[in-house]
């Protein structure tokens, strides 16, 4: 009998795993799970778009479309995930905070029942910051693209 000695390495984080390592809450929070996580690499957040959300109450009435702006913060939020699970930071003292975006653009409207799958991959890392590279698709069509930094700051213990 031969012994299967191979470490298996878990990539998808869930839900509890994303509130234990970055502080958003409903409704800001914009990830609803995490898949195929490298280390300091990339990582691709999950969003189920749903028609509570409270954003579409008046963006737009009889038109509903996500804000570009949260679609950007969602991949912001991925960002985070994968920087926290990467450098295991102790978020009891730390946060980690977005710093710039640049070269965002906006392609296909995310609506109600869409599930934006956002494709964040790091392009550089020094120390406590990262930059990103972020792509929101929704199906095979690009919602968003952008580049972000973030950076782990020192805040205290939470109260």
């Amino acid at each position: 009998m031969t012994e299967n000695t191979e470490q298996t390495v878990r990539t998808d984080i869930d839900i509890a795993e994303i509130l234990a390592r970055i502080p958003h809450r409903y409704p800001f929070l914009l990830v609803d799970r995490a898949e195929d996580y490298q280390a300091h690499k990339s990582i691709v957040g999950i969003k189920c778009v749903t028609v509570n959300e409270p954003f579409f109450q008046g963006h737009f009435p009889g038109n509903p479309v996500m804000p570009g702006v949260l679609i950007i913060e969602a991949l912001a939020q991925t960002g985070a995930v994968l920087m926290s699970k990467s450098l295991e930071v102790d978020t009891e003292g730390k946060t980690i905070f977005f710093m710039s975006v640049d070269n965002a653009r906006f392609r296909t409207p995310v609506r109600p029942g869409d599930v934006i799958r956002m494709e964040v991959e790091v392009l550089r890392a020094r120390s406590s910051i990262f930059k990103f590279k972020g792509v929101a698709k929704v199906g095979d069509k690009v919602a968003a693209e952008v580049e972000f930094a973030a950076m782990v700051v020192e805040t205290g213990p939470k109260a």
